[in-house]
């Protein structure tokens, strides 16, 4: 089973191709190798050694040492995440979200129905999974909400990545679990607010001008900005999307939402009125 990561390194290897003008079958006979070779390697079937990479992209003319680099760390970097002891019990894109998450140098969101998922409690991710359609068995949202928790692991220590939420006004309105079950939330969310790692800004209802996305958005960065990676969820499952048009309209997007947002300590307060309230 390939994962997301070994999936957006051969993706990688095919834009350098076809950055260099070269077809499958033209790249193979400069190199001497059979073509299928080509396409194993730029679709992750077979993985690519350090030593083919660089050949590979001299081959193309990539003169971007910095990104052939950072493809060199990913084609050689075999560790195995705790991630993998969920293959076979949870869908593929949970362990992909968990990659990318781990791997990345900050992690930008926006949220607009509930509260991102590494700052969820137990509580409130449940209420969460319960209201899936079709219900899950009660063993299975057990297990999503222990993944979910150890997730959220990845915002502790001195090597964590920045996290920066967008979080609009409607998601801190939603009584997920109920009051009680909300004003914890909310809490924790204050809380984590404090941390020096963690930036987190609410989208009043106020804002003014705004025409943003109704879909909740990951944006996680990669060693160099070209390889960033954008996550978008669905019921269907995840998108990971990393075309260089793509990438720059996510980060646009995502200033656009920063930039009409409420300060820090506006946001902690408005965050406050609502758990109060409760």
């Amino acid at each position: 089973m390939t994962t997301a990561r070994q999936r957006r390194l051969g993706a990688e290897l095919r834009k350098m191709r076809e950055a260099a003008g070269l077809n499958a079958r033209e790249a193979a006979a400069i190199l001497g190798i059979d073509h299928t070779k080509i396409s194993h390697m730029e679709t992750a079937r077979f993985g690519v050694s350090a030593e083919r990479l660089r050949v590979l992209a001299n081959t193309y003319g990539c003169s971007d040492n910095e990104y052939v680099a950072a493809l060199v760390a990913m084609a050689t970097d075999h560790e195995k995440g705790w991630q993998e002891e969920y293959r076979g019990i949870l869908p593929a894109g949970f362990l992909d979200l968990v990659e990318l998450e781990r791997k990345a140098r900050f992690l930008r969101t926006y949220q607009v129905a509930h509260l991102p998922g590494l700052m969820q409690t137990e509580d409130y991710a449940r209420a969460i999974f319960e209201f899936g359609f079709p219900p899950l068995a009660p063993e299975d949202i057990d297990t999503r909400i222990a993944h979910r928790m150890k997730r959220a692991k990845v915002l502790d220590g001195d090597e964590s990545p920045r996290f920066s939420a967008v979080i609009h006004e409607a998601a801190l309105r939603m009584k997920f679990g109920g009051a009680n079950t909300t004003r914890t939330q909310l809490k924790h969310l204050l809380c984590l607010s404090e941390r020096p790692n963690c930036t987190i800004k609410v989208l009043a209802f106020s804002a003014e001008g705004f025409a943003g996305s109704g879909q909740a958005i990951l944006m996680a960065g990669g060693p160099i900005p070209r390889l960033d990676t954008v996550h978008l969820d669905s019921t269907h499952g995840p998108l990971f999307l990393d075309a260089e048009s793509q990438l720059n309209a996510y980060r646009d997007l995502l200033s656009a939402m920063e930039d009409r947002s409420l300060s820090e300590e506006k946001s902690r307060d408005i965050i406050r009125s609502i758990m109060h309230a409760l």
